[in-house]
């Protein structure tokens, strides 16, 4: 492992070094390499590679506090507002390095079809999709029958609408449990009534128990991809997701879940209602799961990889 000189600045918050990174992740000397595989959400992709190296980018989002204005006005709200005129200014400048920085990747890989319209509309380039790792040999499906009560996960940050989820089920006044950790946790505890517990932090152990014994799993956020929902249908369970962002690769509607159309109440609450009047087959949703299993995205990165390479080679 070989760290940037940023490595060694001392008691320092990440987020304070953005305006660095560009030129630290530049100074990385990579020509002993054939073949440069950079994993990327942020600034990886810009890395500087011999004309005779082959760069492919695993890219999980387009730097998304660069092009999402709503990431970055929450990431704003973090720092002093005398500092505001200053990042915006230099945000500007991060976008205009983040772009030409992204013409130097060869080829990309997106990890949902999502990611790959969000690489082509910003950085004006193709990819093909290769759905990110689930260990799904960690999740098996029950023998006995499910318990009465629905479950979700995650880190409780607002994008991920784990308040849609609380406010929904007080409504209906059905069985919820939500477990993670994060910024709103002691926020939707008060929100919750008396049918939903937000459980906080659980191990794998009781997690998997939760995926494994649940109605079906929530997942009402827009995500890149999604691994959690994935978690739950190696389990056997069906997923009730937003129809938008990763959910669209993942899910066959009617067959490992129900998809809905808004993050409204009114919205989940159909998909719920319709959800309770179909019936799922937990081993067709178990094998659905299997195909995103960590040993066939090995193979899929590999196989591009080689495949690529030999187009490359021709080239040269």
């Amino acid at each position: 492992m070989r760290t940037t000189y940023l490595q060694k600045i001392p008691g320092v918050k990440h987020q304070w070094l953005l305006s660095l990174m560009p030129t630290a992740v530049e100074m990385m000397n990579l020509d002993e390499f054939d073949v440069v595989l950079s994993s990327c959400h942020s600034v990886s992709k810009g890395v500087i590679t011999k004309p005779e190296t082959l760069h492919i980018s695993y890219c999980h989002t387009p730097m998304r506090y660069a092009w999402e204005e709503w990431d970055f006005e929450t990431r704003l709200q973090k720092f002093p507002r005398l500092l505001h005129p200053m990042i915006r200014k230099q945000i500007k400048k991060i976008r205009r390095w983040d772009f030409a920085a992204a013409q130097r990747v060869d080829q990309y890989i997106a990890n949902s079809s999502h990611i790959g319209k969000q690489i082509k509309k910003h950085y004006e380039r193709d990819s093909v999709v290769i759905y990110p790792p689930v260990h799904t040999q960690k999740f098996k499906p029950v023998s006995k029958p499910t318990e009465d009560y629905y479950f979700s996960a995650g880190r409780l940050i607002p994008y991920k609408k784990f308040d849609l989820l609380v406010e929904t089920f007080n409504k209906l006044e059905k069985p919820l449990k939500i477990a993670g950790t994060g910024p709103e946790l002691e926020r939707l505890k008060k929100m919750a009534g008396p049918t939903v517990e937000v459980l906080g932090y659980v191990d794998e152990k009781e997690l998997i128990e939760l995926y494994a014994n649940c109605r079906a799993f929530l997942f009402p956020q827009i995500e890149d991809a999604g691994i959690v929902p994935l978690e739950a249908m190696a389990c056997g369970r069906p997923v009730i997701a937003l129809s938008r962002g990763g959910s669209l690769d993942t899910m066959i509607d009617g067959k490992t879940g129900v998809l809905f159309d808004s993050q409204t109440v009114g919205s989940l609450s159909k998909a719920i209602e319709r959800f309770e009047g179909m019936k799922f087959d937990p081993k067709f949703i178990r094998k659905h799961a299997e195909q995103f299993d960590v040993e066939h995205f090995k193979e899929r990165v590999k196989n591009f990889v080689a495949e690529e390479w030999k187009i490359f080679e021709r080239k040269k």
